[in-house]
């Protein structure tokens, strides 16, 4: 794909995707959703870790709604059809994905956000569930993530109010894993990133498993997941690497299989 909306950068075993609407704070287009659903899916072929963050000021600012006459868009369709499959990508891709929120990240944006598996936040920016101040509910997942993120006496409080979360609230609530001083935020996601890409990539991609499935099973469920992940696991080439690293005291040299 020929993207015009987003950036694509392969490096490392790390796929970096910015959003790069800077001058509409990478307000999210139908372009731009599939243009981020095609990086996620590529990057989870060819990457160790896929980030995504933005350009400029913001990280999102959510739906556009110059991109279409507000009053014309179906949104059932718009989330059926354009945001599903790309919240999708995300949330399916095999590999550790990062948000790097470098600014406001509001709406749709916000949701997006909390759609990776991990979120970095610099400390000046926020979350915001803006979707009651225009008369919405919460979409792009914030149905979802929101109450298992952060608890459902804020989940409720933040999408009834739509009131700025800031970074550090974000991080204290548990709705994201880490606030980050701003002047230290990109080289900290940065090496957070090289540290997943330099992993043993198989058994990240069953913690997101056995993470993910914990929600829909039982107990007795969830030991049987447990020790079938773990079998696969050990059959591979980088637990063995693992343990003889363990032994011989020395860093371990991870391959990803």
């Amino acid at each position: 794909m020929d993207y015009q909306t987003i950036t694509y950068e392969l490096s490392d075993g790390m796929a970096l995707i910015t959003m790069n609407r800077a001058d509409k704070y990478n307000a999210l287009t139908t372009q731009m959703r599939a243009e981020i659903e095609h990086a996620f899916t590529t990057g989870g072929r060819e990457a160790r870790v896929v980030v995504i963050t933005g350009a400029g000021k913001a990280f999102c600012s959510g739906q556009d709604l110059g991109d279409r006459a507000a009053s014309s868009i179906d949104l059932e369709r718009t989330l059926r059809d354009e945001y599903a499959p790309m919240l999708r990508a995300i949330t399916q891709c095999p590999v550790p994905t990062i948000a790097a929120v470098n600014g406001p990240a509001a709406g749709a944006g916000a949701n997006l956000a909390l759609a990776a598996d991990v979120v970095f936040a610099t400390e000046s920016a926020y979350f915001l569930q803006a979707f009651t101040r225009i008369g919405l509910i919460p979409d792009a997942g914030g149905t979802y993530t929101l109450p298992r993120q952060m608890g459902m006496a804020k989940a409720m409080g933040a999408a009834l109010f739509a009131d700025k979360i800031s970074a550090r609230q974000a991080d204290d609530w548990g709705m994201i894993w880490e606030a980050v001083a701003d002047h230290e935020f990109y080289n900290h996601w940065r090496a957070k990133a090289a540290h997943l890409a330099a992993g043993p990539t198989a058994a990240y991609a069953a913690v997101k498993t056995v993470l993910r499935e914990s929600w829909n099973n039982a107990y007795e469920e969830q030991l049987t997941l447990e020790a079938q992940e773990q079998g696969k696991c050990g059959k591979t080439r980088d637990f063995k690497e693992g343990v003889l690293a363990f032994t011989e005291k020395r860093a371990a040299d991870f391959e990803g299989r």
